[in-house]
């Protein structure tokens, strides 16, 4: 349902554990949109907007390992707010398809579930940081907590969740899958662990599906041939 005040951009955004893919996926697709003639805007979580991005540093910096996890929550929700107020609601008054590496979903998957802080203070304050804004589409990319954090290993340059233990990302790997059963038409979910070429089409169906039955709205840029 298109949301008052703004014009008809589409919110897609990419959620899973650390290592999961989604980060590459999200890049991967950008390019399949834009060859296709849409406007996208890529952004992350936490970050996004220059002040998001400070606030990024201090939520993933070894140094902060002891940081509240209330603090830690308030410090996710600020960044998306400034993030929601500089970037995604532009583009979405823009008519582009935004594509975010996190969002909402990815706090109550965290600190809702992973943190027990408990998923209806996550949801009403995921409201207010928001102001009520949903994505039109979730993708989870799911995998194995130990086939991730090996991935995360390979890659160097672990940050303060990645460190986390086993049983706090076991957590939040189901965290993540119970939001997608409460809400089967917002959340698809998506076997990580296929090959990459396969987790491209899947993604790429579901995707093109959805923005081909939104009714126009969205803005698409004229290709010349060269």
């Amino acid at each position: 349902m298109p949301r008052a005040g703004l014009k008809t951009g589409f919110l897609l955004t990419f959620e899973g554990i650390e290592g999961s893919g989604k980060t590459t996926q999200l890049r991967v697709l950008a390019r399949r949109l834009r060859a296709l003639g849409y406007q996208v805007v890529e952004t992350r979580e936490p970050g996004g907007a220059p002040i998001s991005e400070q606030i990024r540093t201090i939520l993933l910096d070894l140094s902060t390992r002891g940081m509240d996890l209330r603090c830690e929550l308030l410090l996710y929700l600020a960044s998306r707010a400034q993030h929601l107020a500089e970037t995604i609601r532009p583009g979405l008054e823009k008519g582009a398809v935004v594509l975010c590496d996190r969002f909402a979903d990815a706090t109550m998957a965290y600190q809702g579930y992973g943190r027990r802080l408990g998923p209806r203070t996550i949801a009403r304050l995921n409201r207010f940081a928001t102001a009520g804004l949903v994505p039109d589409l979730a993708i989870i990319l799911d995998i194995p907590v130990t086939l991730g954090l090996a991935r995360k290993r390979r890659m160097g340059g672990l940050d303060r969740l990645d460190r986390e233990n086993e049983a706090f990302h076991q957590t939040v790997r189901h965290g993540y899958l119970r939001i997608a059963r409460q809400n089967p038409r917002r959340v698809r979910v998506v076997d990580g662990t296929q090959p990459k070429d396969v987790v491209v089409r899947a993604i790429a169906g579901i995707v093109e599906r959805r923005l081909r039955a939104r009714k126009g709205g969205l803005t698409r840029v004229e290709r010349h041939a060269v």
